[in-house]
C-alpha cells in the first residue's frame, strides 16, 4: 500500500475517494437487486418485499457481476489520486471481490452446504422484524410477501444440493426444525397484533407445510447420500486462509505461532491456578511443579470455580446483569466513549440460529445505524440430558459469562461494531474484517481484566486466561481439521485435556471447525495484531500515553483488516 500521494484534504483526493464511493455504490444497487436478504440485512430496505433467485443461472450471473467489477475498478478510478483512507478502501474492495469469486470457484456452498438456505429461509424474515427501522405494518407487509417467496428458495435447494458433508446437513436438519417452529408460533409473538394477522397466518402456515415437505427430504432422501468431504485440504485452505484473514501471514506462519503462544498461556493459566489452589483444596498440596503437576493443578482449580454457575433457565437473565456491571466500569475507568443512546439488547438467541455457538453478537445493520443490535445467549437445547446441561453451565459459569460479555458487548463486539457503523466510508460500513472485529473482542477480554475490572478476582482472571486459550486453541484447530487427517477423538483430547474445555464445548467447537473453516483462526491473528500494536504505541508515546484515546483511535477506523493499523492508527493519533 502506497500511503501519502495524494495529501487527505487535497481537490484531487477528495475527488478520487468520491469516485471510487460511487463506484462502489453503482455495484451495490446491482448486486441489492440480487440479493435483496442481503440488502435487508445491511439496512438498505429498497427490496424488502424480494427474495433470491438461487439457481445455478442466478449464481452464475453473480459470479460475472463480481468479475466485471473487479475487472473494471482500476479503469473506473485512479489509485494514485486517492488520499491514504481511499487507497486503503480501494484495496479493500479489490480484495473482496477476489475472494468472493475464489469463493464461487472453490467452495460450491449452495451445492454441499445446505446451511447456506437456512439464513434466506428464516433469516430474510427474522431480520424484517427485529431490525428494521421501517414502520411496523410495512415490515409486516414484506414479511408475508417474502414468505410467499420461500417455496422456491426451497425447490432451489431441492435442486442444488448434492452429496453435502453429513455435519453440515445434521446441523441443517436441526436449523430447519427451528424455522419450523418460528413459522408456527414465534412469528406471532414478534408481530404482535397487526391488521395483517390473518394474511400472516396463511403465509406462514402454507410455509410450514413446505418447510415440513423440505425436513422429510433432507432427513429421508439427503442424508442417506450425504458423504461429501468437510476437510479443505492444505491447498484450499492456505488460499481461503489469505484471503479471510487478509493479514499478511501464510496458514503455516499462524499454526505455528499459535502453537508457541499455547504454552505462554497455559504456563500463565498456572500461575493463576496456584494462587487459588489454597481458596478451593486448603486441605489438598499443590501437585508436585513439573509439567503433570502443572496440568493436574489447572485441571482441578478449573472445574472448581466452573461449579460456580448459575440454572439453565436464568443463562439469558444471567447474561444481561453483566452488562450494567460492565458498562459502568468502562464509563468510571474511561476506557472508551460508550455509544449513546446504547441500542444492545440481550436476547434468548432464537432455536433456528443455534447449533455453532453459546452467543453471538447481531449488530445494527451499517445502513439502518438506528436499529437495534441483539446480544443472543442460547440456553441449552430442551433435548439434552441433565449431564449435558450442567457440563455448558459450568463452562459458562458466572466468572466466565462476564468475560463473554466483554468479548460479545462491551467493549467489544456491540461497541466496536457501533463504532463502525459511524465511519464515513460506505466501504468500510459494508466490507468489515471478521479478523479486525474478532481480534477487538479478544483483545478487550485481557484489557478489561488488566485495568482492574473485577477487582483482581483471581477466579475471573483463570477464566480470561482460559477463554484466550481457546481462541489460541482455536486456531490450532481450524488448520489440524482442515489439513491433516486430524480425528473427532483426537480433537476432543486437544480441546479437553489441552485446552481445558468442556467436552460439550468441546464437541460443538469440533462441529463448528468443520463447517467454518478458517473463522476459528481470526481469533488469534486478530487478538496478536491488537496486542502487538498497542505495545508498539504505547512504547513509543511513553507518559503521553493515554488509553481512551488510543482506543477511539482504533475504533475510529471502521473494522479495517489488521495488516493496515500499524499505519492508520498512528496517523488516527496524531490528531488527537
Amino acid at each position: 500500500m502506497a500511503l501519502g500521494v495524494s495529501a487527505p484534504g487535497s481537490a484531487t483526493a477528495r475527488g478520487a475517494d468520491a469516485k471510487l464511493e460511487q463506484f462502489y455504490r453503482s455495484y451495490l444497487d446491482d448486486f441489492f437487486r440480487r440479493r435483496p436478504s442481503d440488502a435487508t440485512t445491511l439496512g438498505d430496505h429498497r427490496f424488502d418485499a424480494m427474495l433470491e433467485d438461487l439457481s445455478a443461472k442466478s449464481r452464475s450471473e453473480l459470479a460475472a457481476l463480481w468479475q466485471r467489477t473487479l475487472d473494471a475498478l482500476p479503469r473506473e478510478v485512479d489509485y494514485s489520486k486517492l488520499s491514504a483512507a481511499g487507497k486503503v478502501d480501494y484495496e479493500i474492495v479489490q480484495h473482496e471481490f477476489k475472494r468472493l469469486l475464489w469463493q464461487s470457484k472453490k467452495m460450491r456452498v449452495f451445492e454441499e452446504d445446505p446451511r447456506e438456505y437456512a439464513e434466506y429461509i428464516n433469516g430474510s424474515v427474522y431480520v424484517l422484524l427485529t431490525q428494521s427501522t421501517l414502520p411496523k405494518e410495512t415490515n409486516v407487509s414484506n414479511a408475508i410477501a417474502r414468505m410467499k417467496q420461500i417455496p422456491g428458495l426451497v425447490a432451489a435447494a431441492r435442486k442444488n444440493l448434492a452429496n453435502p458433508a453429513r455435519v453440515a446437513l445434521e446441523t441443517a436438519i436441526a436449523q430447519n426444525r427451528g424455522s419450523i417452529s418460528f413459522y408456527e408460533k414465534e412469528i406471532y409473538e414478534l408481530v404482535g397484533e397487526t391488521p395483517n394477522r390473518d394474511a400472516l397466518k396463511q403465509a406462514a402456515v402454507a410455509v410450514v407445510a413446505g418447510l415440513k415437505d423440505y425436513q422429510q427430504f433432507l432427513e429421508k432422501d439427503l442424508l442417506p447420500k450425504a458423504n461429501g468431504e468437510w476437510r479443505l485440504g492444505k491447498e484450499r485452505f492456505a488460499e481461503k486462509l489469505d484471503l479471510e484473514l487478509d493479514a499478511g501471514l501464510t496458514a503455516e506462519q499462524v499454526v505455528a505461532a499459535a502453537e508457541a503462544d499455547f504454552i505462554r498461556v497455559e504456563r500463565e493459566l498456572y500461575l493463576t491456578a496456584r494462587q487459588l489452589w489454597g481458596r478451593y483444596y486448603p486441605q489438598r498440596p499443590l501437585p508436585p511443579d513439573n509439567a503433570t503437576g502443572h496440568r493436574a493443578a489447572i485441571r482441578a482449580v478449573v472445574a472448581a470455580v466452573e461449579k460456580e454457575h448459575g440454572e439453565a433457565e436464568n443463562l439469558t437473565r444471567d447474561a444481561r446483569a453483566t452488562v450494567v456491571k460492565i458498562r459502568t466500569f468502562i464509563r468510571d475507568h474511561n476506557l472508551l466513549r460508550l455509544p449513546n443512546p446504547d441500542r444492545c439488547q440481550v436476547i434468548e438467541m432464537p432455536e433456528f440460529k443455534r447449533g455453532n455457538s453459546t452467543a453471538y453478537m447481531e449488530a445494527a445493520p451499517p445502513l439502518d445505524p438506528l436499529a437495534v443490535s441483539f446480544y443472543a445467549v442460547s440456553p441449552p437445547p430442551k433435548d439434552w440430558d441433565a449431564a449435558r446441561v450442567r457440563s455448558l453451565l459450568e463452562e459458562y459459569n458466572r466468572h466466565m459469562l462476564q468475560v463473554l460479555t466483554i468479548h460479545e458487548a462491551y467493549p467489544g463486539h456491540y461497541v466496536q461494531l457501533e463504532y463502525a457503523n459511524r465511519n464515513p466510508s460506505l466501504i468500510r460500513k459494508i466490507l468489515g474484517s471478521g479478523t479486525y472485529i474478532e481480534g477487538w473482542a479478544v483483545y478487550t477480554e485481557q484489557m478489561m481484566l488488566d485495568q482492574g475490572y473485577g477487582d483482581g478476582d483471581l477466579a475471573l482472571r483463570l477464566m480470561q486466561l482460559k477463554f484466550q486459550l481457546r481462541a489460541v486453541t482455536n486456531a490450532i484447530l481450524d488448520h489440524k481439521m482442515h489439513c491433516t487427517q486430524m480425528t473427532d477423538d483426537e480433537a476432543m483430547r486437544m480441546l479437553v485435556d489441552g485446552a481445558y474445555q468442556s467436552e460439550g464445548e468441546a464437541k460443538l467447537k469440533i462441529i463448528r471447525a468443520k463447517q467454518t473453516s478458517c473463522q476459528l483462526s481470526t481469533y488469534f491473528v486478530g487478538r496478536t495484531a491488537m496486542c502487538r500494536l498497542r505495545e508498539s504505541v504505547q512504547s513509543e508515546m511513553g507518559a503521553k500515553f493515554d488509553l481512551a484515546k488510543y482506543h477511539e483511535a482504533v475504533l475510529d477506523l471502521g473494522s479495517v483488516p489488521v495488516k493496515y493499523l500499524p499505519v492508520l492508527v498512528r496517523e488516527q493519533l496524531k490528531g488527537k
